[in-house]
């Protein structure tokens, strides 16, 4: 087995997210947006209460809050796989 070592220094970067959160009665809509400081992506989503469970504002606050990152987390995967052939095909 060999240990690669790397004598680059590391990388860091700084990506900010920032939800928005409105509740409509039994809907709760989220506006999401990431800044990688080079693309922005905006989601919209929502979460609707079935009817016959009980209020509770912080289980739609959750679901709208997850759809809308798996939403900006696919945007990523989708803009990756359009450029990956050639950012990794490419001799380096």
């Amino acid at each position: 087995m060999t240990l690669h070592t790397s004598t680059e220094k590391p990388r860091s970067k700084h990506w900010d997210v920032r939800l928005d959160l409105f509740e409509e009665g039994d809907i709760t809509k989220v506006h999401a947006v990431l800044d990688t400081g080079d693309t922005t992506l905006r989601s919209r989503t929502s979460a609707q209460r079935n009817p016959n469970d009980t209020p509770v504002p912080e289980i739609g606050d959750e679901f709208a809050v997850g759809r809308a990152l798996i939403d900006l987390g696919n945007q990523l995967l989708a803009g990756r796989a359009d450029s990956a052939s050639g950012d990794l095909a490419a001799p380096g």
